[in-house]
């Protein structure tokens, strides 16, 4: 197949997700084109059947704010009239969705007519922050309707937007997967621990785009706890609004020697391999991506208990959850755990388990696979005439 995807090329969760489906696709075959505004961040050399193309934005001094969306159509339509696309596969609704409907009716107004499927993955903030937004929601729920695929990364994120968007669209649920081949707990990458703390000090790390919503202060408070009852370095893996603030609480707290900000990084891999615990207590998650990776390299997650969080961990058997704000009990589940080495490594082993049972990329791509195929053939059977209620 050839697919079109479009996503946010940045170090935020609906990106990776999105890139990461394409490296996979590509690797059985298919041809995968992204076109974003600039390259994702885990495109990072030439792959076989890759293709990236940019989007162009035009700036003139009448638009105060340039019409991404409307470029990103145009776009669209350009790439899939001129490589043939068999459909797009947009990640994260607004404006992508959007883009992509108009991008199918240009095509199917101009000759020669083809009808050029598209389906939208909803990640979480689309849904739950952006598209709650009453300007926004009208148009987040026409373009979900006008999709001809919807998938959603966990049943949680579903069952939400079937019920505050009042929509019929059969959304199916698609979980975020991890490479378990290359996400794992190599002894070369475990011997780069060294970088950050002695052989008597406890690693743990977070990894997150630093927004309110991932509660990063949350995250030097059970530090501080942890660290006041063992040694322990912790790392920061990202970069955003927060960041400041964070590290400001680390110099008051005192701790601030034994916090690494590393900013973002392009082999999370090799640094989670090197880490005890991962540390996640954002207000909500629709999935829990961090988690998972951390997971696969047998990184304990203590996490909120909030959104598709439950679909992931399963409390005191692959990681611990808590209520949000509640870094207290995340604090002893944190020190518990880490007092006792055996039952650490017993639940990280348990952990990857788990994801090699359920979420590896041999499970879940061809999910995606299987649901192309099926949104494909429900397009060839239909003419490909402009929508109804756009006529």
């Amino acid at each position: 197949m050839k697919v079109g995807i479009t996503c946010y090329p940045t170090y935020g969760g609906s990106g990776i997700v999105a890139t990461e489906l394409g490296l996979e696709l590509a690797r059985r075959g298919h041809e995968i084109h992204f076109i974003t505004y600039s390259q994702p961040i885990r495109l990072t050399g030439p792959e076989p059947n890759i293709h990236y193309h940019e989007v162009e934005v035009t700036r003139y001094p009448l638009f105060e704010y340039p019409p991404y969306d409307l470029a990103l159509a145009t776009r669209m339509a350009e790439v899939s009239q001129l490589y043939e696309l068999d459909l797009l596969h947009v990640h994260y609704a607004i404006p992508h969705s959007v883009s992509a409907m108009l991008a199918k009716q240009m095509l199917a107004a101009t000759p020669p007519r083809r009808n050029l499927p598209f389906v939208t993955t909803l990640h979480g903030t689309d849904i739950t922050l952006v598209g709650l937004d009453r300007s926004y929601l009208p148009i987040t729920r026409f373009s979900i309707q006008q999709s001809d695929g919807v998938t959603a990364v966990s049943q949680y994120l579903r069952n939400r937007t079937l019920n505050v968007f009042d929509i019929k669209n059969n959304i199916e649920v698609i979980p975020n997967f991890v490479n378990c081949d290359e996400y794992l707990r190599k002894p070369e990458w475990l011997a780069n621990r060294i970088e950050y703390a002695a052989d008597n000090e406890r690693l743990l790390v977070h990894l997150s785009n630093f927004r309110p919503v991932k509660r990063v202060l949350d995250v030097i408070e059970i530090f501080d706890r942890v660290r006041k009852k063992m040694p322990a370095k912790l790392l920061l893996i990202g970069d955003g609004p927060d960041r400041s603030q964070a590290e400001w609480l680390a110099v008051q707290k005192g701790i601030h020697e034994h916090v690494f900000f590393l900013g973002k990084q392009d082999n999370i891999r090799e640094k989670l391999a090197m880490c005890d615990i991962l540390l996640m207590p954002s207000e909500l998650e629709s999935f829990g991506l961090a988690a998972l990776e951390g997971m696969a390299c047998e990184v304990v997650p203590i996490a909120t208990r909030s959104g598709g969080v439950p679909e992931v961990i399963d409390h005191g058997v692959t990681g611990y959850m808590a209520d949000v704000g509640d870094v207290e009990t995340m604090s002893r589940y944190a020190i518990e755990l880490l007092s006792d080495e055996s039952a650490l490594r017993a639940m990280g082993k348990r952990a990857r388990a788990v994801c090699r049972e359920r979420f590896c990329t041999t499970k879940i791509i061809p999910l995606y696979e299987n649901f192309y195929r099926k949104v494909l053939a429900k397009a060839q059977s239909a003419p490909p005439v402009l929508q109804d209620s756009v006529r």
